[in-house]
């Protein structure tokens, strides 16, 4: 890491759980592999609120409101929006983040003029291997989803998953197609596997998982963050906080989404025992003045 660089402490707050219909080989959240987690619709406001006050009460400086499923529809995005205007009149400095699947630019304008100030929408892979992890809809239907993204002025969060069996070349190709898209930040996700998937192994080792932190660093060098999230405890074990030094300056603490994280407090006094500076507040970009 640079001198002087902070790290940045994100939580997700799954919002909705194990709802989705669509066939991701990937995720435990598809009605059709009955994997063993939590499913149920929409938390209530209340209890969104408490999650993003103990978040904030952990360091995180962002918080990630998670739905699943394909995507956002009319009653799914009034509720994003109606949790957004709720947390921030908490006032509790978060930077809130949406992540609920493909969506249109009305709907994402919408999100914004709630208070929302990023939204998270994964490429997951290369467009030449998605169709061997998904069928039930495009690697381009995430891409323009992306775009509309953009277009409705909201940050871009953009990343994917590493160990499904792909290719370097297929790493490759998906750090590019990130890059296209110049988002503000990039989450790094590494195959947890779970009995119930179809995927049955993570196929990287941890040095080559290392690799792909400092490749992404490299070929995505305008992102504000290299966040390594789902995965990392289990891909990177006792040297889970080398990811540092190897170009990541952000991951998420707590809970992922149908998977248990270190407690926060373990992660902080971990980070400051090595000296690393962990960020109090989120970075205000230069167009957003």
């Amino acid at each position: 890491m640079k001198d002087n660089e902070e790290i940045f402490l994100c939580a997700i707050c799954n919002v909705e759980s194990g709802t989705c219909n669509e066939d991701c080989k990937f995720c435990t959240q598809s009605v059709r592999y009955k994997a063993d987690i939590q499913r149920y619709k929409l938390k209530s406001i209340e209890q969104i609120i408490e999650e993003a006050k103990k978040a904030r009460e952990n360091g995180a400086v962002g918080f990630c409101l998670v739905t699943a499923g394909l995507g956002l529809t009319d009653k799914k995005t009034k509720f994003i929006a109606q949790a957004a205007k709720a947390i921030n009149k908490e006032n509790l400095g978060l930077r809130l983040i949406a992540c609920n699947g493909t969506a249109t630019v009305e709907q994402l304008k919408e999100l914004k003029a709630a208070g929302i100030s990023n939204y998270n929408h994964n490429l997951e892979t290369s467009k030449e291997f998605y169709p061997t992890i998904c069928t039930t809809h495009s690697w381009d239907e995430r891409y323009q989803t992306c775009l509309n993204v953009k277009e409705a002025g909201l940050k871009l969060v953009c990343g994917g998953i590493f160990g499904m069996g792909e290719t370097q070349e297929d790493r490759i190709s998906m750090i590019k197609a990130i890059a296209s898209l110049d988002p503000m930040n990039v989450p790094l996700n590494f195959f947890h596997p779970n009995e119930a998937l179809p995927i049955v192994e993570n196929t990287i080792t941890r040095e080559e998982a290392f690799d792909l932190i400092t490749l992404s660093r490299e070929l995505i060098p305008n992102a504000h963050k290299i966040m390594v999230a789902g995965g990392r405890e289990l891909m990177f074990g006792d040297e889970q906080y080398e990811i540092f030094n190897r170009g990541a300056n952000a991951f998420v603490i707590g809970d992922y989404l149908t998977t248990a994280g270190k407690t926060p407090k373990d992660d902080v006094e971990a980070l400051e025992a090595l000296g690393f500076k962990i960020a109090k507040n989120f970075h205000v970009m230069p167009d957003e003045k």
